[in-house]
């Protein structure tokens, strides 16, 4: 594996044609797009491990968005692609619309597919939870109490701390840089023509946030596939590939 960006980086090119970036969610690896690039017909499809998934080496410290935005670009110089469209599912979407702001000259067409980016207001029964927490962390590191930190502690991430944050090992300080940063101002700033593809039954990154991008992405369209969750492009594979493809054919 090529060492990019000071990481051990995974990567895997099918077809030919014009060069597709293929950027995979959080947890996900190139396994997760693969379904993507076996069907995607004229374009080589170059499917990534972001480093701390997969075979990619883990990041040499606590990355945010732009970090791994840098990583990609720096695998585009080391396989010479000068320009390239962009899929990204989820946290691809987070670098992808990084990527598409910083990096125009660098970007041709961008699809995000049940992108992360935008930030939830945080509720009021959240803000408690929080303070909680924050409050649970101080008294416990008093004379006395150390001893019931372990315990403590594993009840309140059992209870209120994200799966993807208890999974997330050594990658944990990394995943707070990230799903803290609103990208919003930078999805203002895409150049890019970018399709925007939903399911309307998506948790994670509900509906919402994907009219909030389109909103902000100067030209941007929202497809919505009905019934489909946070990997409505898995779901609906053929419609994704079919709209997918017409786009970056330009027809």
């Amino acid at each position: 594996m090529p060492m990019i960006a000071g990481v051990e980086l995974n990567a895997k090119v099918q077809g030919a044609g014009f060069p597709v970036l293929a950027l995979h969610g959080w947890g996900g690896s190139i396994a997760s797009m693969q379904m993507v690039a076996d069907r995607l017909s004229g374009y080589a499809v170059h499917s990534l491990d972001f480093p701390g998934f997969g075979a990619s080496g883990l990041p040499p410290q606590a990355w945010g968005v732009p970090d791994y935005a840098r990583c990609i670009l720096a695998y585009m110089d080391y396989a010479a692609i000068a320009r390239a469209h962009l899929i990204g599912h989820s946290f691809g979407g987070r670098v992808s619309l990084v990527l598409g702001a910083e990096n125009a000259d660098r970007v041709g067409k961008i699809v995000l597919t049940s992108s992360a980016g935008v930030l939830s207001p945080t509720s009021p029964k959240t803000q408690v939870r929080r303070a909680l927490g924050r409050a649970l962390k101080g008294a416990l590191t008093l004379p006395g109490l150390k001893a019931f930190q372990p315990t403590v502690q594993g009840w309140y991430r059992g209870r209120y701390e994200s799966e993807d944050y208890r999974n997330a090992g050594p990658l944990r300080e990394t995943f707070v840089k990230v799903v803290a940063q609103d990208l919003l101002p930078y999805a203002k700033r895409i150049k890019a023509p970018t399709l925007l593809i939903w399911g309307d039954q998506d948790q994670d990154t509900p509906l919402w946030q994907g009219q909030a991008l389109e909103k902000a992405i100067p030209d941007a369209g929202l497809v919505v596939f009905k019934g489909a969750g946070h990997f409505a492009y898995q779901e609906r594979l053929a419609d994704f590939i079919r709209i997918v493809q017409t786009f970056f054919d330009g027809k």
